[in-house]
């Protein structure tokens, strides 16, 4: 991870930077969601060398257009990067797609996220969601 947060997959000379909203791939292409101004519906798929990456959008978190990416490399565990789908806060009113999108992404992790931490926490996380969700929080 890089200081300012952003997550390079390298591999050689081929660099692939995610951003919780963009990718920049090896070829200088942006990948985005529509919300944010891209082109991407839901999913987009592409190599770094021998490392392939998934780039899904789930539903909308706190802001909109979020993206979670998945790495999968020969002889490892996937590694996936949730973004700003997990927050340090969450807001006293939650949009109507933000839990369904992290109950899915809880799905992908296999172990440690690249920036939420352990798959026990984005579980935490999302409970705690559901509960200002449904009111009890």
């Amino acid at each position: 991870m890089r200081p300012d947060g952003a997550i390079e997959v390298v591999d050689g000379d081929l660099v692939l930077v995610y951003t919780p909203y963009a990718v920049t791939t090896p070829d200088g292409t942006t990948v985005a969601h529509e919300s944010r101004g891209g082109s991407m519906a839901s999913v987009w798929a592409g190599a770094v060398g021998e490392a392939f990456v998934e780039l899904s959008h789930l539903g909308h978190g706190p802001e909109g257009g979020e993206l979670v990416m998945v790495v999968t490399r020969p002889g490892h565990a996937p590694e996936v990067a949730l973004g700003a789908l997990v927050t340090d806060e969450i807001p006293a009113v939650v949009p109507e797609t933000w839990p369904a999108a992290v109950d899915l992404a809880i799905g992908l992790i296999a172990g440690d996220t690249l920036d939420s931490g352990t798959k026990d926490d984005v579980e935490d996380f999302h409970q705690r969601l559901l509960g200002v969700w449904f009111g009890h929080g």
